[in-house]
């Protein structure tokens, strides 16, 4: 019944966001295993689109957050502020508290805001004024990297970039696309689409993909993946311990995807691009050669056997 719900839910977003659907199955991946994701790409992909018509089609909340560098954490998570009239103080939370938050140029933001989005990434909570108040669930971040550095943009140090389960790179726009998307230009403008999924039904799909069974072999399998990528002399900063933990959650959201409740080795090479390229650098040398993240994971994926199921 759920996975029909799925099916329903594809389907609807399509009629909306035209191509990448990688982007769109990755999107869906990282909320079933609660995890946020990364994009980085042009403007005018249409990313905005896409992630209020998914919010739309699950009945969840949805608010952007444009980054820019004179953003306070205070702009992103709330602030208390006294109201003269009643004489009091009063919370005025912040666009933070929705259930799809799209964080736009996340590395326009300043050090400090950036770690504010983090924390709250991290700890599905934030803290005003000695308060710890809770983010709704389900709480999926997307957020955009501008793929160039320049004015008024700062780096993302791989610590924080880790805290993203998920990431995705588009390369740019193409001509089909952009002719499709003439196609439907009026439905476009004004998307209305249908709620799909009720929070309850989703909350039942989530606890479904902590279920999905993950065997020994696979376990290990997930492990000398990322320690092939590690071992790699290339590499730079080499991948945390959440490398393993996102593919195997991302293994798990995928597999219920397609309708079983096992993980397979193909599961686990389907996700790992998009779980380990963002958590590692490349030594300059083989930047100068060519070398990126994709490259070594092929490679891993080639390497390590792949275990019998």
């Amino acid at each position: 019944m759920l996975s029909l719900k799925t099916d329903a839910l594809l389907k609807q977003i399509k009629e909306y966001f035209v191509g990448y659907d990688e982007l769109l199955k990755l999107l869906l991946i990282s909320l079933l295993s609660e995890g946020h994701l990364l994009i980085e790409g042009p403007a005018g992909t249409g990313k905005t689109l896409l992630a209020k018509v998914f919010a739309s089609s699950i009945g969840a909340s949805f608010s952007r957050i444009q980054m820019t560098p004179d953003l306070l954490p205070g702009d992103l998570i709330g602030t208390s502020y006294y109201d003269i009239q009643s004489g009091t103080w009063k919370l005025k939370l912040g666009p933070i508290h929705a259930n799809i938050v799209l964080v736009d140029e996340i590395n326009r933001a300043s050090p400090r805001a950036q770690a504010a989005l983090l924390e709250a990434m991290q700890e599905r909570q934030v803290s005003i004024e000695g308060k710890s108040i809770q983010l709704p669930r389900p709480f999926l971040v997307v957020a955009t990297r501008i793929p160039y550095a320049g004015e008024g943009s700062f780096d993302l140090p791989l610590g924080e970039i880790d805290r993203f389960s998920f990431s995705m790179s588009i390369e740019g726009f193409d001509p089909e696309v952009e002719k499709e998307v003439l196609r439907r230009i009026n439905s476009l403008m004004e998307p209305r689409p249908s709620v799909v999924l009720t929070a309850d039904e989703l909350s039942e799909m989530i606890a479904e993909v902590r279920d999905i069974y993950v065997s020994e072999r696979i376990r290990n399998y997930i492990v000398s993946l990322v320690l092939a990528v590690r071992g790699c002399e290339e590499v730079d900063v080499k991948p945390s311990t959440r490398a393993p933990i996102w593919m195997l959650q991302g293994a798990r959201a995928l597999a219920y995807l397609k309708g079983r409740d096992y993980v397979t080795p193909d599961d686990v090479k389907e996700v790992a691009p998009y779980v380990i390229r963002h958590r590692i650098s490349i030594r300059p040398e083989y930047v100068y050669d060519g070398v990126t993240p994709d490259d070594l994971v092929r490679r891993a994926l080639e390497q390590v056997e792949v275990p019998k199921t």
